[in-house]
């Protein structure tokens, strides 16, 4: 009895003792890094022989700090390895052939819009304010920057240039990281720099290029443990590669093909005329506790989170688990062959992440 009445009191204290020191490892955690800490960093990663390395880590510092995305090592390097792959590190790189390609472009843009071709040509043959037409500045272009500011000044020299040739600029994506106009436009609130003029300028410039590329390839939360995936979602959109891995496990159920391309659904697609893989879908019906209109809702949600929390994402990875007896793939790369007037052999979506993949392991090594 005497024993026990002291030993009671000693396992109490000892407990006491223990959560303290939990709380208190628990409140004071590691310190945050400084910036100079983060700058430090990302310059030791970046490869050999990037010039004004102290520029490049002060504008992706910027790009991580502002957008308040975790500069760790993982990060930091999904970034560098991006735009050491798209770029090399440089701000505005020159394209080979770019007239040739310019021009090819704007045609085949001018016919989808039905513009006629003598609209094009007699707008190049207009003098530019320094005397050189249109045409001789196009010729003399050596990269997407340069392109797109020619364009833009025909643009505004052509009577009703805007309403004649505003959707024919043939640049569609710039800067370091290759990002996509349309995308930085439709993510421009909270840009932090000041403006000198459109967003399309801000991102042919490295702080916006590094803006709004950091914000496509990690301003989202998605269900991936590997990078790679990130990486092909950054060439072929936000979650391509979890919606082919649901395309997949509902293709494996009905035992039907279908591209894995990651679309979900057509953008603005009627529910009465479904495309491919709302199809698929609609064939695994009776084993779905899901009517047409539920199956239309959750395929719309496929460029969003939410798609992981509808029945639709749960019931088809059920039934494909089930089948398979393990469980299937929640990310896939997508299949898709790219296309583009840079590109001049054949290349895919599964190329690129493996690739970058490749330069982000040896920016971890660094």
């Amino acid at each position: 009895m005497h024993r026990t009445s002291f030993s009671l009191p000693r396992r109490i204290g000892t407990t006491c003792v223990v959560l303290a020191a939990l709380v208190f490892a628990g409140c004071s955690g590691p310190p945050p890094r400084s910036a100079a800490d983060v700058r430090a960093e990302i310059a030791r990663r970046m490869p050999a022989g990037v010039a004004d390395r102290k520029g490049w880590a002060n504008d992706l510092y910027a790009a991580f700090a502002t957008q308040k995305i975790e500069p760790g090592a993982s990060n930091l390097c999904s970034a560098i390895a991006v735009i050491e792959q798209e770029s090399g590190f440089r701000a505005d790189p020159p394209v080979p052939g770019l007239p040739r390609i310019a021009r090819a472009e704007i045609d085949r843009r001018a016919a989808a819009l039905h513009v006629p071709r003598f609209v094009v040509d007699a707008a190049l043959r207009i003098d530019a304010p320094d005397g050189r037409s249109y045409a001789e500045h196009l010729a003399a272009v050596r990269t997407e920057q340069q392109l797109s500011e020619v364009f833009e000044q025909m643009i505004s020299a052509v009577p009703m240039g805007q309403r004649l040739l505003g959707g024919l600029n043939p640049v569609h994506t710039a800067g370091p990281m290759q990002v996509s106009i349309a995308f930085a436009q439709a993510h421009a609130r909270g840009y932090p720099y000041p403006m000198e003029g459109s967003i399309r300028h801000e991102v042919f410039s490295r702080r916006g290029g590094l803006y709004f590329g950091v914000r496509h390839l990690l301003g989202y939360r998605a269900p991936y443990t590997d990078p790679l995936y990130r990486f092909a979602d950054f060439n072929a959109g936000w979650y391509a590669s979890r919606n082919a891995a649901f395309q997949s496990a509902a293709s494996r159920v009905a035992h039907m093909s279908l591209a894995l391309d990651g679309d979900l659904l057509r953008p603005g697609a009627a529910r009465d005329v479904p495309g491919a893989t709302e199809r698929v879908v609609r064939a695994l019906r009776p084993r779905l506790a899901l009517d047409d209109a539920a199956i239309h809702r959750a395929l719309a949600l496929g460029e969003s989170p939410d798609f992981e929390t509808t029945d639709l994402y749960r019931e088809v990875f059920a039934l494909a688990d089930a089948a398979a007896h393990a469980r299937v793939p929640r990310a896939l790369l997508p299949e898709i062959a790219l296309h583009s007037p840079k590109i001049t052999r054949r290349l895919t979506t599964a190329w690129f992440a493996r690739r970058a993949r490749e330069r982000w392991t040896r920016c971890m090594r660094r």
